[in-house]
């Protein structure tokens, strides 16, 4: 592995030096999607490498964000995957003022009908029932189509007797639906006291950023919360809190490591590890009978 990685290293070195020349020579830059700059330590990766090293920075370690599709592709086993309620959208948006364009926008960019994408898939031949926020969609904020989404798959899983396996991903509550996506909060969670009565196994992955009211039901009523290194945990955010309590919050407040420091969270599993450490949880919560 580690044999591995310097070989990955000293190929990412090559290609920073090739790029340097290239634009030494041609006096342009490269094309944009040809390389990725980290947000955190600001290395320059090429986007095969990236992609290979499933976007995780290898000079920092940074996590990038993925979309609800990549995140499929590199958790379910492949072809395996089969999506539900893909048209399941409110169709009530008139009501907030620029809502309809902010929608259709968002589904032009992203691909995505709204801002998760649930359905049956198998990981480690594990048939299970899998959702994935997309922060590309409105920061994942969950309004009605998105809650309604979540609820369905949850009575589904336990329907079908299916483990729960949710990434989440969220800025909290969508603004533009008002009081209807505050009562997606408590939808969630009772579909999830449902399953949870009926011997349902529910694993909450955190990914960066899980805020708002997404962290304050569903993200954080997992039987084993685990998180993506690094990442934004938290309900209020921390400027908020500091200027309510009048007390300077420490510098790592609300990140995953902090979380797990204090037993808010099982665990912190690196990208890499992410689809065996789920595969093991699976079997060992695998129902029986």
């Amino acid at each position: 592995m580690e044999q591995s990685f310097k070989e990955r290293k000293n190929k990412l070195t090559l290609f920073k030096t090739l790029r340097h020349a290239i634009k030494e020579k041609q006096g342009r830059d490269i094309p944009d999607n040809v390389f990725n700059t980290c947000p955190k330590c600001k290395a320059s990766t090429p986007s095969e490498s990236l992609m290979h090293d499933l976007y995780v920075c290898p000079e920092c370690g940074y996590h990038y964000k993925l979309s609800a599709r990549e995140r499929v592709r590199q958790i379910c086993d492949r072809g395996s995957f089969s999506a539900i309620d893909k048209n399941l959208v409110n169709v009530d948006t008139d009501a907030f003022p620029g809502y309809t364009e902010k929608i259709d926008s968002c589904q032009r960019q992203t691909g995505m009908s709204e801002a998760v994408l649930t359905g049956i898939g198998k990981i480690g031949g594990k048939k299970t029932a899998v959702a994935v926020m997309d922060s590309r969609f409105m920061m994942a904020s969950m309004g009605s189509a998105v809650g309604e989404r979540i609820t369905r798959l949850i009575e589904l899983a336990a329907k079908k007797r299916l483990p729960l396996v949710i990434f989440c991903a969220s800025g909290g509550a969508r603004m533009q639906e008002g009081i209807i996506s505050l009562m997606q909060m408590v939808k969630t969670s009772a579909a999830l006291e449902r399953f949870s009565e009926a011997g349902g196994f529910y694993l909450s992955v955190l990914t960066n950023p899980t805020t708002g009211g997404v962290s304050a039901s569903f993200a954080t009523l997992g039987d084993i919360l685990i998180a993506e290194p690094d990442s934004l945990i938290g309900f209020a955010g921390k400027r908020v809190i500091e200027n309510t309590i009048k007390e300077k919050l420490p510098e790592n407040f609300q990140k995953a490591e902090f979380l797990l420091e204090k037993g808010a969270i099982d665990a912190i599993v690196h990208r890499s590890q992410m689809k065996s450490t789920i595969e093991k949880l699976l079997v060992l919560h695998e129902r029986r009978g």
